[in-house]
């Protein structure tokens, strides 16, 4: 089947994410996505470019953040010359529908129907060019009206992701069967070993009137807010502020409130190294390590040491003797846990806000 490679594309980067699992280095003021994790750049610069490469018929990006990070959205995209069609700063967060709502108002009134390619901020694909061929695959199904979603090839039972069921084969894309919540370990064996279920990823790919038209059907109390929220914006300069009329929108994800309940979802597999790094395991596992299973970044000496991460920002780490922990240090905190107690971290970042620190 010939491939579709020249349909406009307008990238919406969501980066509202606040990463409260990658404390201490992910803080209230400089969340994961401005971080360089994995490479010298920022997962947000990494998305920009990744999107950008998919090829010459994308357009200049959306990208949808708060107030409090205007400047830094603006100062990394700037620094990579990528130049944003707005930064489109939300009074405050109302989760990824609403987000993607305005996204869809904003691109459609500077283009007939685009084609919108919903991307976090803060994840990481270590294969830029299986993403490129899976978006060239989702285009297909998108151009037909149908919602894609980008499903990941599972390799391993993963309990910390949502799962989505795959229908009948259209050519390189799938129909969805169903989506299904986060599994226990003995479920999500079983959906490896099937073959037929892949992570969900929370990347996107639809046209703008599609998914407006999917959000009025399911989710219609969202559609007026943020129409009314957009008409109202304040433009001024780069960015373009959302009225507080957005506030008054429902707060749901994308999922909920359109992909669980269309009739019209697809799904495209990806292979391409994908992870949601959210939590320093599952940042150690994309990151290369040493001979004994060890990521060391910055100023870490080792001994004895085995499947951990450690991270040095300001002064020497060392370590003796231990397995499968993770010890990142930065100039006002240090972090020392095991690494299967990774979903805790949230719980001192609540605490810390107790005592008004971050």
């Amino acid at each position: 089947m010939k491939r579709t490679i020249d349909a406009p594309l307008v990238p919406v980067i969501l980066s509202g994410g606040s990463g409260t699992r990658l404390w201490p280095m992910s803080r209230v003021e400089t969340p994961k996505q401005f971080l360089p994790l994995v490479t010298r750049f920022s997962l947000l610069q990494e998305t920009l470019q990744r999107a950008r490469g998919v090829g010459p018929f994308v357009r200049r990006p959306l990208i949808v953040c708060n107030e409090a990070h205007r400047f830094l959205v603006a100062e990394q995209a700037r620094a990579i010359s990528i130049e944003p069609q707005a930064i489109v700063l939300e009074p405050a967060g109302r989760n990824t529908a609403p987000a993607v709502a305005v996204g869809a108002l904003l691109a459609a009134s500077s283009s007939q129907d685009p084609l919108l390619l919903v991307l976090p901020a803060d994840h990481v694909l270590l294969d830029a060019a299986a993403f490129a061929a899976a978006v060239k695959v989702g285009i297909e199904a998108a151009r037909d009206g149908h919602l894609v979603t980008f499903g990941v090839v599972p390799d391993k039972p993963e309990t910390g992701y949502g799962y989505i069921a795959r229908g009948d084969d259209r050519g390189g894309w799938f129909g969805v069967e169903r989506f299904v919540e986060k599994p226990d370990p003995r479920t999500a064996q079983s959906y490896v070993d099937s073959g037929r279920y892949y992570w969900n990823s929370g990347m996107f790919l639809f046209s703008a009137s599609a998914f407006l038209r999917e959000l009025e059907a399911h989710s219609p109390a969202m559609v007026g807010p943020c129409k009314r929220a957009v008409a109202e914006a304040a433009v001024d300069a780069d960015f373009t502020r959302l009225s507080a009329a957005f506030l008054e929108s429902p707060s749901n994800s994308i999922d909920y409130a359109v992909m669980e309940k269309t009739e019209r979802a697809a799904v495209v597999p990806l292979a391409a190294g994908w992870s949601d790094v959210g939590s320093w395991p599952a940042l150690h596992d994309v990151l290369p390590k040493d001979a004994d299973g060890n990521v060391a970044v910055g100023d870490v000496l080792l001994e004895r040491c085995t499947r951990s991460y450690f991270a040095s920002s300001s002064r020497t780490v060392a370590a003796i003797g231990l397995d499968e922990v993770v010890v990142v240090e930065t100039k006002d905190a240090v972090l020392v846990m095991a690494r299967d107690q990774a979903q805790d971290v949230k719980k001192i970042v609540e605490a810390l806000k107790k005592r008004e620190k971050r």
